[in-house]
C-alpha cells in the first residue's frame, strides 16, 4: 500500500508540473490537457485501489492510512476543477480570437447609407470585445486568486494533518480507550434526549395545568 500511495502522490506532482507547463504553452494546450486528465484518472483509479487495500491495514494504523488517503483524494478533486477551470479559460480566448478575426475580416457595403449602419455596428462589436477582454482579465486575476488560495490552504491542510499525526502518536490511544469514548458519547446523547423528553412533557403539563 506505501508503494502505491507513493506514486500516487509522484502523479500528483508531476500533474502540478504539468499545469506550469499548460501555462507556458498555450499552442500545445490541448495535449497537456488530455496528458493531465489522464493523470487524474490514474490519481483516482489508484484511490480506488487504495480504499480497497485500507481494510488490509492492522486495525491500529487504518486512521493514519485512512487520513493519507483522504488527502490525496482531496488533491485529486482540486486538479480536476483546476483543469476544468484551465478549459473554460482556453474556450473563452478562443472564442475571442475568432469574434477578433471575424471582425477584421468583415466588409463594409458600397452604399453610404449602409456604411454608417456598418460603422456602428462594428463600434459596437469592438466595445463588446473590449469588454469581453476586461471581463475575461478579471476572471483570470480571481482564478490565479483562487489558484493560490488552494495551494496555501493545502499546505494548511497538510501542516494540519502532520500535527494530528503527531499528536495521535503522542498520545498514543488504544482501541479500548477509543471504543470508551464512543460508549460515552452515546451515553451523553441519550441522556440529552431524555433530558429533553422530560423538559418538554413538564411543558406540556404546565401549559395543561394552567389552562
Amino acid at each position: 500500500m506505501d508503494t502505491l500511495y507513493h506514486q500516487t502522490n509522484k502523479l500528483i506532482l508531476q500533474t502540478q508540473q504539468s499545469f506550469q507547463a499548460l501555462e507556458q504553452n498555450v499552442a500545445n494546450a490541448p495535449e497537456i490537457e488530455a496528458d493531465i486528465q489522464d493523470k487524474i484518472n490514474s490519481i483516482n483509479s489508484n484511490c480506488e485501489k487504495l480504499d480497497v487495500y485500507l481494510y488490509k491495514v492492522p486495525v491500529d494504523q487504518r486512521p493514519n492510512a485512512k487520513m493519507r488517503c483522504d488527502q490525496l483524494k482531496y488533491d485529486s478533486r482540486h486538479l480536476q476543477a483546476a483543469l476544468a477551470a484551465s478549459r473554460q479559460k482556453r474556450a473563452r480566448r478562443e472564442a475571442a480570437a475568432c469574434e477578433r478575426e471575424q471582425l477584421l475580416n468583415r466588409r463594409f457595403a458600397p452604399n453610404p447609407d449602409l456604411t454608417t449602419i456598418n460603422i456602428d455596428y462594428a463600434l459596437q462589436q469592438q466595445n463588446s470585445l473590449q469588454n469581453s477582454h476586461r471581463g475575461i482579465d478579471e476572471m483570470l486575476h480571481t482564478g490565479a486568486n483562487a489558484l493560490e488560495s488552494l495551494r496555501s490552504q493545502r499546505l494548511t491542510l497538510k501542516g494540519a494533518q502532520r500535527r494530528i499525526m503527531d499528536m495521535a502518536n503522542t498520545l498514543g490511544l488504544s482501541n479500548y480507550t477509543m471504543r470508551l469514548i464512543e460508549k460515552r458519547a452515546v451515553e451523553d446523547k441519550f441522556i440529552l434526549i431524555l433530558g429533553i423528553v422530560i423538559t418538554l412533557l413538564v411543558i406540556v403539563l404546565v401549559i395543561i395545568y394552567f389552562t
